[in-house]
This record gives C-alpha cells, structure tokens and sequence, in this order.
C-alpha cells in the first residue's frame, strides 16, 4: 500500500538495467557519449589501473537499449530491458 501526499503519487518506473565491470573498463566514455536517455557519467572514482568508469547517475531513465555495451571496445558494460517495469522510486507531490 502506498500512501501519497494529496493522492499524487507518481512512480518512476525503471525499463532497463545496466552493468558495469569497474576493473574492465579504461575510461573512453563512448558509454556516457551515446546513452540516448543520458542515465550514465564517468565516475570521479578511479577503477584499479587508474581510468574513471561509468556509474549510472539516472536509474529511472535507462530504457535497456544496450547502446552502452555495443559502443564499449572492452565489453565493460551492457544494458538490458526488463520484462516487467518494476516500481524504482516514487515521487510525492505536495
């Protein structure tokens, strides 16, 4: 049961998921470049040979086009669209 200010409520749902191999990736940022819904950026964390990887920054806004894993040389990260839309976060309206 949700219990909402004012009966607006307004779920975000997440269409897709993204992983990320961190020790894999060297930083080229073709992933952040050609995300279409924007949902990643480089990380100010560095990986363990020293490059930023990508971290999601929009969870709500990944469609699981996959864009991210056809456009990364070293198979460092894919997407993939979810079957069911699941309920990530919700919104209140006040």
């Amino acid at each position: 049961m949700v219990s909402c200010v004012l009966k607006l409520c307004r779920y975000v749902m997440t269409k897709g998921n993204v992983t990320i191999n961190v020790e894999r990736c060297k930083g080229c940022a073709f992933c952040v470049e050609f995300c279409p819904t924007k949902a990643l950026a480089l990380s100010t964390a560095f990986n363990s040979k020293g490059y930023h990887p990508p971290h999601v920054v929009a969870p709500e806004k990944c469609s699981g086009c996959d864009l991210c894993g056809m456009y990364c040389p070293d198979f460092a990260i894919f997407g993939r669209k979810r079957s069911t839309p699941s309920p990530q976060t919700i919104i209140h309206a006040s």
